[in-house]
């Protein structure tokens, strides 16, 4: 799809995958919106990218976590006066212990980082995109979308959510012209196992180059969703033809703390 003098808004996007769509689409023309925590980086990465490629970057900082922080970014873009044309809802997080030692606040915040701001962006920018009848959303989910996850139940679940709402989606507004896809990676090299803990890695880690590359093609060719990796193709598929039980138990395995359980992450 075109990418050049259009505006694409990535959340997460100071580090790992998010600043790689951010390096990708400036290349491609795009002009871009960062959003993330990290002030410092993502004004870093702006200054990179306009200098690179002069392309016009705005930052955004926000914490997607509160209740309510999507509708404020989405009025501080209307305030720049840029059209969204690309969403791109990468930022996300997830817990590494068992659900009933977990720290509660911690839960409410996954839930509303991974589904409640991903929705809220969503509906703030989406309808634009078929008035317009161009556009596309992108949003991240994980092959932990396609089996439960013990030990990681909730972020499990998060991502299952992901997958389900944007192949609704993806239906939806297809007639309109304008693309949804949910991207599905395994084990990556970003921060995010500097919070969720190495043991919630499963199998080898790609780079988030591969993902971006993943997207761009799942988007290039109209599909709902795609899975990145072959390996981690294989066994999304997998999961889907064993018994139920089995595959449980095996993700339970796959995902047991090696030491001492993770109850709460930064």
């Amino acid at each position: 799809m075109e990418f050049h003098g259009r505006a694409a808004l990535i959340t997460g996007a100071s580090s790992g995958i998010g600043a790689a769509y951010a390096r990708e689409f400036a290349a491609r023309g795009a002009d871009l919106v960062l959003v993330a925590r990290s002030e410092g980086a993502m004004h870093r990465l702006a200054d990179e990218l306009r200098g690179t490629h002069g392309r016009q970057v705005h930052v955004v900082p926000a914490d997607l976590a509160e209740p309510g922080a999507a509708d404020r970014v989405a009025t501080r873009v209307a305030a720049l006066g840029v059209d969204v044309d690309v969403l791109v809802n990468n930022a996300g997080f997830g817990m590494h212990g068992d659900f009933a030692a977990a720290d509660a606040g911690r839960i409410t915040e996954q839930i509303q980082l991974n589904c409640v701001a991903l929705v809220d962006l969503t509906r703030r920018f989406l309808p634009a995109m078929v008035a317009r009848g161009r556009g596309a959303v992108v949003n991240v989910a994980s092959t932990a979308a396609f089996q439960p996850l013990p030990h990681m139940a909730v972020y499990g679940a998060t991502k299952a959510f992901v997958l389900s709402f944007s192949e609704a989606l993806y239906a939806e507004v297809k007639p309109a012209g304008v693309r949804v896809v949910a991207i599905c990676p395994g084990a990556t090299e970003t921060p995010f196992f500097d919070v969720a803990g190495e043991d919630a890695a499963v199998g080898k880690k790609r780079t988030p180059q591969q993902v971006v590359a993943t997207t761009l093609a799942a988007l290039g060719r109209g599909r709902p969703s795609r899975v990145d990796g072959l390996a981690n193709a294989l066994l999304a598929v997998a999961t889907r033809w064993a018994p139920r039980r089995m595959v449980i138990a095996m993700a339970g395995r796959l995902t047991a703390p090696r030491e001492q359980p993770v109850t709460t992450t930064g």
